[in-house]
This record gives structure tokens, C-alpha cells and sequence, in this order.
């Protein structure tokens, strides 16, 4: 068992209502509003995608938290900041923008399904975003709860980079794996633009092959728990994390249908 957790991060890749209700995105509202009603302050963050309606959702800026550059692949791309309520579940989602990764309204795939050239780019961007924001707003999490491929390189950059930094010293990270982009493939070039700070390359070396299936992979390798949220999760990925002598929770249909999925993920951070 590890310390008590009193403060929960979630990372997700989808949040509705912002965006149409899927099953990441679902359960990005419902889960975080389950874990601060069991009493945890919790923080949640998702990419500020083109087709989010920023007056309908009433977004603004954050000055405060924005105006950071990030460097990736020797370009420089500024970092905005912008927030919004879920009125209903009293919580705040703060949202990742960057004109040249999120101003397109579609999230993954053009309008022929084609998957973007630069998504490795945005999931860097996206990573290093949240990580320097919570580091901004001095808030210590117990828990980092990844969700969806754009927060898959969180955990390396967790345990790699910002592992001796006070506000994330006691960090656990738990990633929650689905099937949402396991045949896809990344530019060549994806796993020669993410070392920084102490990420050699051969930390990155299962990215030889760029694909969804191996990034999946490579943020279980540095979680210290891995959830299975979805019955559709490749069955290779299911085994390499069985591998890893980590902590994992199985898909359960019926507590995903009745809500109690919140409490078995409440149990789950418990016993990091």
C-alpha cells in the first residue's frame, strides 16, 4: 500500500460535453467528478481541439498559466492556457491550445480518416503542456491518471524528466489503455523528437516501429499501474503489461454500466 491519495490529475484525450460522448470521453467527466465527491481534489486537463466551441463552453484564457514556449524538433510553439466549467460536476478542465496542433477541428484524422502526419508532435506537446502547467500551479498530485494515446508519453516524461522536481516527487502514474489508435502508425521521425532533458534515445527505443500498439506499450513500461478500460484492448498490449510486475485492473463491463467502475479505480490508485 502506498501513502494516502488526496490528490488526483487526470490527463484524457476526450472530456464531454466538450466533446461528443464516447467511452474515453465519458468517462473523463464522470470519473473525475466521482473522485472528488469521495473527497480527493482533483485537476483534469484535455487538448483544446478546433472543434470545441469556446463561446458555447464559455473557455478563456489563463494569462497567467500561458505564454510558455516548448521546443520540439528545434521549432519553438507557444503554449496557451484556457479553462472552463462543468457546471454540473462543480469541476474545472483546463485545456491544452497551440494553433499549429489544435486550431483543426477534427481530433486524430482528416476528413479522409487519415491520421495525422504530426500527431506525434501534438502528443509531445500536449504531455509536456500539462506537466509544466500543474508545475506553474504548484499543485502536488498523489495520482497522475492518463487517458487516451495524446497522453501516452506522460508516464516517460514523469519518471524521465520531472521525477526530481518537488511537485511530482510523490507522483504515482496510472495509465488507462482503449483501442483507439492500435493499427495507426507515426511519422518516422516520432521517436527522434521526444528525448529532452535526462530521455536518452534508447528510452525510447520500442518507438523504433512508431506505432499505436508500441506507444500503448511504452507508457505502461513506465506506469505504475495499468487499467484496462475498454473489452476491445489489443490482446498483445494486454500481455506485455501482464509482464511488467506492475499493478493492472481488468475490464468490467457491468461496474462500467452502473458507475462502480469509480470506485474500483478509487481502490486501484490506493494500493500504489
Amino acid at each position: 500500500m502506498g501513502n494516502p491519495v488526496n490528490r488526483v490529475l487526470f490527463i484524457n484525450s476526450e472530456i464531454t460535453p466538450f466533446l461528443p460522448e464516447s467511452p474515453i470521453a465519458k468517462i473523463g467527466r464522470f470519473l473525475p467528478q466521482g473522485i472528488q465527491e469521495r473527497k480527493k481534489q482533483i485537476r483534469a486537463f484535455m487538448p483544446r481541439y478546433g472543434c470545441i466551441n469556446e463561446r458555447k463552453n464559455q473557455l478563456h484564457e489563463v494569462i497567467r498559466l500561458s505564454g510558455m514556449n516548448i521546443i520540439i524538433g528545434d521549432v519553438d510553439r507557444t503554449l496557451v492556457i484556457k479553462v472552463a466549467s462543468i457546471a454540473a460536476a462543480r469541476i474545472q478542465v483546463y485545456f491544452i491550445d497551440n494553433d499549429d496542433f489544435f486550431r483543426r477541428k477534427q481530433l486524430a484524422f482528416d476528413t479522409d480518416g487519415k491520421f495525422f502526419e504530426d500527431n506525434g508532435q501534438r502528443a509531445i506537446f500536449f504531455a509536456r503542456g500539462v506537466l509544466e502547467t500543474v508545475k506553474k500551479l504548484r499543485w502536488a498530485p498523489d495520482i497522475i491518471h492518463c487517458q487516451g494515446w495524446i497522453s501516452n508519453l506522460v508516464p516517460l516524461f514523469l519518471k524521465k524528466v520531472y521525477y526530481g522536481d518537488p511537485i511530482f516527487a510523490g507522483s504515482k502514474v496510472v495509465t488507462s489503455l482503449y483501442n483507439d489508435i492500435s493499427t495507426e502508425k507515426f511519422s518516422p521521425t516520432f521517436k527522434d523528437t521526444i528525448p529532452f532533458g535526462g530521455i536518452k534515445p534508447s528510452d525510447v527505443s520500442i518507438l523504433d516501429d512508431p506505432t499505436g500498439i508500441n506507444l500503448a506499450e511504452m507508457a505502461a513500461l513506465y506506469s505504475d499501474g495499468v487499467i484496462f478500460a475498454a473489452p476491445d484492448v489489443d490482446e498483445g498490449v494486454i500481455k506485455f503489461c501482464e509482464g511488467l510486475n506492475i499493478p493492472t485492473l481488468s475490464y468490467d463491463g457491468k461496474s462500467m454500466e452502473d458507475g462502480t467502475y469509480i470506485d474500483e479505480y478509487d481502490r486501484f490508485y490506493q494500493q500504489l
